[in-house]
């Protein structure tokens, strides 16, 4: 049999394929389906099963209760890193690392709740501090680095709260005392955000600023000065991080109300240490993280006796 091609001008014979070689071709198709690799889906089940058992230890590790070292140390890592982008805002490097040791100290001592009540305070206060900063700035009374803290005022801030965390986690007191211990960390940040929120609004939004002192009305920034709408600012932030407490169990209602207390009371104090002693001769020493560790320490002594006295817990 013979085909006539077009380009060729001789016909091409086309034969027939022997029947000893029609099953060739379905053979090498065959050949180039790749087979299976049982070794290979065993270890690839095997992987997938080691990453189940890993997220699963991972979570119960977060979910201890009570808190140990690693759950605080693992929680506070990926809290830290999801929340870079806010931390970096608000914070230098320096003060990232201190604050990375903070959380870790609060996560083991008060678990998760006690560290929401910090990260609240750190969201607002550095809100606060963000505010009209263009115009801080022009006047000379912003925070440095665009009001991001470094490690000195971290620490300044939160010495009294570590105090207490260290308290509760070698059980000082035993049980009876670890309501106190709690009910002092969360009058320290309560009396540290109303002082922020109370200078930062008013440097912002002050008309008047008086000297506590003598009410004799001096310029915004002044050490030791105060403003109406900054006071009634910094007690509203104290009302609303209390209140946040209450929320997540580490308070109760009528220890809102010390904690209020407390805090308005030490930063009363806190002004007039500025006002008297800040930047005189032979207080060079007292600068601001110093007196910031003074003004939370006396709010978080203040709401423990308040409780004893009042209370009667």
């Amino acid at each position: 049999m013979a085909l006539m091609s077009s380009t060729f001008p001789f016909p091409l014979p086309l034969s027939p394929i022997p029947s000893s070689k029609r099953h060739q071709f379905p053979l090498s198709l065959k050949a180039l389906i790749p087979k299976s690799n049982p070794n290979r889906s065993a270890k690839m089940v095997v992987r997938a099963e080691s990453f189940q058992t890993l997220v699963s230890g991972a979570v119960n590790l977060v979910q201890s209760n009570p808190p140990t070292w690693q759950s605080a140390l693992l929680s506070n890592l990926l809290i830290f890193v999801v929340g870079s982008p806010i931390l970096v805002s608000g914070l230098s490097l320096s003060g990232i690392a201190s604050a990375f040791l903070l959380g870790t100290l609060t996560w083991r001592a008060f678990g998760p709740s006690g560290f929401l009540l910090v990260a609240t305070y750190f969201v607002i206060g550095t809100a606060a501090t963000k505010v009209k900063m263009a115009q801080k700035e022009a006047q000379g009374v912003a925070e440095k680095r665009k009001g991001r803290r470094g490690p000195g005022s971290v620490v300044g801030s939160s010495a009294a709260g570590c105090v207490c965390a260290l308290l509760m986690i070698n059980k000082v007191g035993g049980e009876a005392f670890a309501q106190l211990w709690r009910l002092g960390f969360v009058a320290s940040f309560c009396t540290k955000l109303s002082d922020t929120v109370s200078s930062e609004i008013g440097k912002a939004y002050g008309r008047i600023t008086y000297l506590v002192t003598t009410f004799k009305v001096v310029p915004r920034g002044t050490e030791g000065a105060v403003s109406l709408e900054g006071t009634f600012a910094g007690l509203l932030a104290a009302i609303a991080l209390a209140f946040v407490a209450c929320l997540l169990g580490d308070v109760t209602a009528p220890e809102v109300i010390v904690c209020v207390i407390a805090s308005q009371i030490a930063n009363l104090g806190e002004s007039i240490i500025g006002a008297v002693l800040q930047e005189k001769e032979g207080f060079q020493w007292l600068n601001n993280d110093v007196v910031n560790v003074i003004n939370i320490s006396m709010g978080s002594i203040l709401a423990v006796l308040m409780q004893q006295l009042i209370l009667g817990h």
